[in-house]
């Protein structure tokens, strides 16, 4: 029988976890995904109601760099505030503990209660814990903070509009290439041949189901470049 490699480490293996990869994955899936579906869906829109390849080559190049700019800003936003709201947590937990050092013993004992331990085990890893790294503790235990879960806001706003622009990329170059007379179906079907394979490249990445995570995004892509065709026909107006 084959035996565990004696030289690897606990760091080591918590890495292989796919959980290490949540924050910049879901970035980048979200980033790829909007940058396809929203650049393809604003080509059908204009390509639906135009005669001319100008009006549609410009509007995809304008919502690739505005949507780039955008993700990459609204990521960065929003993971800053998340960001903010930990630091204000860590910071009055940390006072905490130097005014009240037995009730967040006590608090922390419970946490352990509540997922199986003893009452005196409970008490005793609480006390462990304390005297080694006290703040760490509450942080992962009582706050729920840790390396996986906290965020780092110049790598999400990076990767989501990196990601953005990979994915936009590929209707621009429709617009460049493909007839304008059928313009709008060459768009749809490149554009779910891309969101079939951004569905499997994230999900082998994730360690999740393929099948799902390809019918997922091809669904909703699928309903968002319909009703952006939908509402260019409505206006009918032929640039």
């Amino acid at each position: 029988m084959a035996t565990a490699d004696k030289n690897i480490t606990i760091d080591n293996y918590l890495e292989s976890h796919y959980i290490h990869r949540s924050n910049w994955l879901r970035a980048a899936v979200l980033g790829a995904n909007d940058g396809i579906i929203s650049v393809s869906s604003l080509a059908i829109g204009v390509a639906a109601a135009s005669t001319s390849r100008d009006p549609i080559l410009l509007a995809s190049v304008a919502g690739l760099v505005a949507g780039a700019l955008s993700m990459a800003a609204g990521e960065y936003v929003s993971v800053s505030s998340q960001t903010d709201i930990e630091k204000a947590d860590i910071a009055r937990e940390k006072q905490e503990l130097e005014e009240m050092p037995e009730v967040e013993l006590q608090i922390l004992a419970q946490i352990y209660e509540k997922r199986g331990l003893k009452k005196e085990t409970a008490m005793q890893v609480a006390k462990e814990l304390t005297e080694v790294d006290a703040l760490g503790a509450h942080v992962r235990d009582e706050l729920g903070i840790n390396e996986v879960s906290q965020a780092n806001p110049i790598q999400a706003a990076f990767a989501s509009g990196a990601a953005f622009t990979a994915g936009g990329l590929l209707p621009v170059l429709v617009t460049v290439f493909a007839p304008v007379q059928q313009m709008e179906y060459f768009l749809y079907g490149f554009t779910i041949l891309s969101l079939i394979i951004l569905g499997a490249v994230a999900a082998k990445t994730g360690g999740s189901v393929i099948r799902k995570a390809i019918l997922r995004i091809v669904i909703w892509g699928t309903i968002a470049m319909v009703i952006s065709a939908v509402v260019g026909y409505l206006f009918g107006v032929k640039v």
